[in-house]
């Protein structure tokens, strides 16, 4: 099987939401969440879905996948306390849906709706050939290395620097024998799945993302993603964009 996991436990304090977290908040008549399970909803390859939600969020979030006709969600979990105790809820929901068959988890965040279907199929071939994807973008501007004095320890290359995005997949048992051991280990949260993976040895291999593919967290990347979303309409609109 092929299993999106799709983390959306964030209370979105950075986008200044008093009334609902950021992946709840409506962007032309859909939630921030939905533009997300949209995509994963619509690619062929993709058998099931896992999102790991905010628990008071839940039935709103049921009542959305029945509006907008999202199936292909066969669990909801509560999310961790932090993002990866979220991943390890969702992954192991993926674990009993798997129930023994060798599977693929796209771990993807609820608010990065701007994927391609490419990046999708991108992220499961690499997985099948070599273990892993983690899906990235070319660095654009330069990037400081800092000291903790503030001062500049080091640039690096462009050419050798790169921004990882999401998803990241891997095979199911790896990552949740990873989770499982840091667990064990009692280490502490590790910032996304391409740390923990690297920090137990695994060889991570790259997959090349849409520049578009941001995280919506604060309201300029709302802002940011509005104009997105209108560029494309209007692509197809004049023909431009099949």
């Amino acid at each position: 099987m092929n299993i999106g996991v799709i983390f959306a436990g964030g209370v979105g304090k950075r986008m200044n939401s008093r009334v609902k977290p950021k992946q709840f908040i409506n962007v032309y008549g859909k939630p921030i969440i939905i533009h997300t399970l949209e995509i994963f909803e619509n690619h062929e390859e993709i058998d099931a879905i896992v999102v790991a939600c905010l628990d008071t969020w839940i039935p709103h979030l049921e009542e959305l996948l029945q509006k907008f006709n999202i199936h292909k969600v066969a669990k909801i979990v509560p999310g961790g306390a932090s993002g990866q105790e979220s991943i390890y809820n969702g992954l192991a929901a993926a674990e009993e849906l798997a129930a023994g068959e060798r599977s693929i988890v796209l771990i993807h965040d609820g608010v990065r709706p701007l994927i391609h279907a490419k990046t999708i199929s991108d992220n499961i071939a690499s997985v099948k050939e070599h273990g892993s994807a983690i899906t990235s973008v070319t660095v654009k501007e330069t990037v400081l290395v800092v000291s903790a004095d503030n001062s500049i320890d080091s640039v690096p290359k462009r050419e050798d620097t790169r921004l990882a995005r999401a998803p990241q997949s891997f095979y199911l048992d790896e990552i949740l024998a990873a989770h499982r051991k840091s667990m064990e280990e009692k280490l502490p949260g590790f910032i996304d799945s391409c740390s923990l993976m690297q920090y137990y040895g695994k060889k991570l291999y790259l997959i090349e993302g849409p520049q578009e593919n941001i995280k919506i967290t604060t309201p300029d990347d709302f802002y940011t993603m509005r104009a997105l979303l209108d560029a494309k309409e209007e692509a197809q609109i004049y023909g431009l964009e099949e």
